[in-house]
């Protein structure tokens, strides 16, 4: 393991920021959104003073909020407001990589719209790359080039976003993309469904940790754990029998 000095990890702290999943828990109920915003900028010697207000402000512009919300508290905002807040709190240190972790489930539904709509417009702009962390297919096939499938806190799925939509190998995968409502009611799709229980997480099965789940599991699935192979071109799967039916 390598160990990196206090010095090393603020300076990569600089280069990593998120965006977390409650608008309403993630900012301090007792701090002006100017501090908010513009705390990540003193902790690093980056900006002070005059400097550090013009900065807030135009971070505040670049998520579609007034500078005049800078003078007010996080309860006087709604959900999509305080989300446009943290984003802003995020992209201050002018980050190469942003997680965000469900950025949007918390949201009402137009106001997911606005939100993913703006996280687009502001990567294209600050040339950012993101770490989108979802349950919601529909909105990571909107967000995402390339997607990870994980299951009890193994990657089961590794592929660019087309190819793992039209060409799902892992059962769990297939699962989850049979799953995802079709807005259009004449349109049948075969269900692909998932017995039992999902395993705890602090005691996970030995071997493969979806055998307990797989319809096609056989002996060494429960004894074996899967390595993450690579099966043509970008796509990975963790699966002994991913090319049987």
């Amino acid at each position: 393991m390598e160990y990196r000095s206090s010095e090393d990890l603020r300076h990569m702290r600089r280069n990593m920021q998120i965006v977390f999943q409650d608008p309403y828990s993630s900012l301090n109920p007792r701090m002006l959104i100017k501090d908010i915003v513009g705390e990540p900028l003193q902790i690093h010697g980056v900006a002070h003073g005059q400097d550090l207000l013009e900065r807030t402000k135009n971070l505040m512009e670049a998520v579609g909020l007034s500078p005049e919300h800078l003078y007010r508290f996080p309860h006087e905002f709604s959900g999509g407001q305080r989300q446009r807040i943290g984003v802003a709190r995020a992209l201050a240190l002018n980050p190469e990589l942003v997680v965000l972790d469900e950025p949007t489930s918390a949201l009402d539904m137009s106001v997911q719209a606005q939100i993913l709509n703006m996280l687009n417009d502001l990567q294209a702009s600050y040339g950012l790359t993101y770490l989108f962390i979802s349950h919601d297919l529909s909105t990571i096939h909107y967000m995402c080039d390339r997607i990870n499938v994980m299951y009890l806190g193994k990657i089961v799925e590794s592929a660019p976003k087309q190819e793992l939509f039209d060409n799902p190998l892992h059962p769990y995968t297939k699962a989850l993309l049979s799953s995802i409502p079709v807005p259009d009611p004449d349109l049948q799709r075969e269900r692909v469904p998932l017995a039992g229980e999902i395993p705890s997480p602090a005691n996970p099965p030995s071997g493969c940790r979806f055998h307990t789940r797989c319809k096609r599991r056989q002996g060494k699935c429960e004894t074996e754990v899967p390595p993450l192979i690579n099966i043509g071109g970008e796509h990975f799967v963790s699966c002994h029998y991913w090319d049987q039916k």
